[in-house]
């Protein structure tokens, strides 16, 4: 062990009745402490800990990165931080605790884990973290630990500096290396041990973070998103099992739960539709994240003509990115190691004067198989680059000025929240219509914009979307390559029960309806179990539901429902005296010609596949629909 380790160590031992002494006293009151007046919750009151985790250089800094980074190109107003964002992300962690009745340790624990909980974010937050999935070879890697998103710095700048730093010692609750490192967990909504509600208080469907950012983002760029009442919120929150729960007292507080919880589903579709796709938005992170990708290959090169050995140089740029630059150093980093395409760029941004819009194209003007491949494109990092920057070349071919493209899907759907509705538990979204329909809206918002200085000079819509479909179905080769498609997996089940269960006549075909998204769940996660499959269907699944589950899973049948590879059919049946829906699901006529296009590339797969399913054909409840085979081919 270090001295130094070994002195810090015995400054904490000695100082433990002192520290424990300010916390029976002092440390979990309110009175006297720091107040901070907010214009969304109003008046904040912090401990002496928070007080000492604001004050600290790593938080100070949050004050320099914009919430929404380039959107105050759009709405001037949207200059709020990350810093106040925090601050008011704690005080609804604390509102939280206090409703499900937690204990003061825990409502310390939230507190601060709220608090924190965006403590790693880099420069412009995403706009600036996606150059980490763009570019892998940028990635830091401290002590065999590869950091690849903004938690990973969070997790690291907790239990590796703040646990250092003796000022905030002396305030905590507990100052020993294993409560900073249950922090770091909380903080990126990882339970660690704990509770699950702890963390579901910080990072759920429902939680402290979302509630903050959709009502402060609202109020400062001054869109109205939807009325989200907290208080109904608040009062509709119950603790059972361990878990964060809608519920009520009797059917109308429980019908006011679900609206509710429908109120800010609805402000998060408005989110992305006004802010995030606003087509001024994307268009400054287009022109910032070319600027910045630019500007760190020119440097990696100089790197490695001059040594060698320091090709790992950059990792440690991109670290300072996370750990300590503003949005202002960014600027800075630019204008000092970057060309004149990158100091072009960053001049019109600091002017304001952002590359116009000349076409625009979302989910009613692309093609389902298109958005299939745009939408597994949009996962892969190297691919969405590769995608962006194919694509503007080409355009710019076609038109003859430098252009810019940028491509965004909306992510953030509701998967895991449950109600309590007659003392019955489920799904959200399997008790609210109006949900059901939020989250295909949601999956459905797709926006990919083209950019350049001339407005003027259009290439034909027709041509670049030959040129989108071109590309994108080379790219999928390309991914087919180096990672399975999950999401290809999911409609290769599809395919061989179509192969199965068929019926044909000379004018109607008659394909299979699955009555349940269960039985998707079970048989995913026994195909996984087998050796061959396992890198198709690699979910992490829990088995709390009483089936197994898994939150990319059903992300990946929104989605396949939303490019209408899937048709996804609502019943209402009846079970124990009461309503319930079913989702039941049939591979959809674009969705039965994609799926024979790919299955070449998974022959041997398709064949366990089909070899599981013809042992478990008695297993697969369904129905047979019948569809004039005209209409069902064309």
């Amino acid at each position: 062990m270090s001295r130094t380790r070994l002195i810090v160590r015995n400054k904490r031992r000695l100082t433990f009745l002192t520290r424990r002494l300010y916390t029976l006293k002092e440390g979990l009151q309110w009175n006297g402490m720091e107040v901070i007046h907010d214009p969304v919750h109003g008046t904040i009151r912090l401990s002496r800990f928070e007080e000492a985790l604001i004050k600290t250089p790593q938080f100070q800094r949050l004050r320099g990165i914009e919430q929404l980074a380039m959107a105050y190109f759009a709405y001037p107003g949207a200059n709020h931080t990350r810093f106040e964002h925090s601050i008011g992300t704690m005080h609804m962690a604390g509102r939280i605790a206090d409703q499900l009745g937690l204990s003061r340790d825990e409502k310390v624990l939230v507190r601060a884990g709220g608090l924190l909980h965006d403590l790693g974010h880099p420069a412009f937050s995403h706009a600036v973290e996606s150059i980490l999935r763009r570019n892998p070879i940028y990635q830091p890697v401290v002590q065999g630990r590869t950091f690849s998103n903004h938690e990973a710095f969070t997790q690291y700048m907790i239990e590796e500096i703040l646990s250092e730093d003796e000022n905030l010692l002396q305030r905590a609750p507990d100052s020993s290396r294993d409560y900073f490192t249950t922090l770091s967990h909380i903080a990126i909504g990882d339970s660690f041990g704990r509770p699950p509600y702890l963390a579901q208080i910080i990072s759920g469907d429902i939680d402290a973070d979302r509630i903050d950012f959709l009502m402060r983002d609202s109020y400062h760029t001054g869109v109205s998103l939807g009325l989200i009442d907290v208080n109904q919120i608040l009062e509709s929150l119950v603790l059972e099992d361990g878990r964060v729960l809608l519920g009520g007292r009797d059917g109308y507080s429980e019908e006011m739960a679900l609206v509710a919880a429908e109120s800010m589903l609805t402000a998060r579709a408005h989110h992305y539709s006004a802010i995030i796709h606003h087509p001024t938005t994307q268009a400054a992170r287009a022109m910032l994240l070319y600027a910045l990708e630019g500007t760190l290959e020119r440097v990696r090169s100089r790197m490695e003509k001059g040594d060698k050995n320091d090709k790992n140089n950059v990792s440690t740029i991109v670290m300072d990115f996370f750990l300590r630059s503003t949005d202002a150093d960014i600027f800075s980093f630019i204008r000092a190691h970057g060309g004149p395409t990158e100091q072009r760029l960053i001049t019109r941004l600091k002017e304001g004067r952002i590359c116009p819009l000349i076409m625009r194209f979302n989910y009613s003007r692309l093609h389902p198989q298109t958005r299939t491949a745009l939408a597994i494109i949009t996962e892969n990092g190297r691919a969405k680059k590769i995608f962006e920057e194919t694509l503007a070349r080409r355009i710019h071919d076609l038109h003859g000025t430098p252009t810019l493209v940028d491509l965004d899907m909306a992510s953030g759907l509701p998967k895991t929240i449950r109600v309590k509705i007659n003392d019955e538990e489920g799904f959200f979204y399997d008790n609210s219509a109006l949900a059901n329909g939020l989250i295909r809206a949601i999956s459905r918002q797709i926006s990919l914009c083209v950019f350049t200085r001339d407005r003027e000079k259009r290439p034909p819509v027709r041509d670049v979307l030959e040129e989108i479909k071109t590309l994108s179905i080379q790219l999928l080769r390309f991914i087919r390559e180096e990672t399975p498609i999950q999401l290809e997996a999911i409609l290769l089940i599809f395919h061989t029960l179509n192969k199965l269960f068929s019926e044909e006549t000379d004018s109607y075909i008659s394909i299979p309806k699955i009555h349940n998204i269960t039985w998707i769940y079970r048989t995913t996660h026994q195909l996984a179990s087998i050796p061959q499959l396992k890198h198709l269907f690699n979910y992490n699944y829990t088995h709390e539901y009483k089936f197994p589950y898994s939150d990319e899973l059903y992300k990946n049948i929104q989605t396949l429902v939303a490019v209408e590879m899937l048709n996804e059919d609502i019943r209402t049946i009846e079970h124990k005296n009461r309503w319930k829906q079913r989702y039941e699901y049939t591979l959809t006529p674009i969705g039965a010609l994609y799926a024979e296009e790919i299955a070449p590339h998974y022959k041997k797969e398709i064949q366990i596949i089909t070899e599981y399913l013809k042992q478990h054909k008695h297993a697969v409840i369904h129905d047979l629909i019948r569809i004039p085979k005209r209409r069902y081919q064309a």
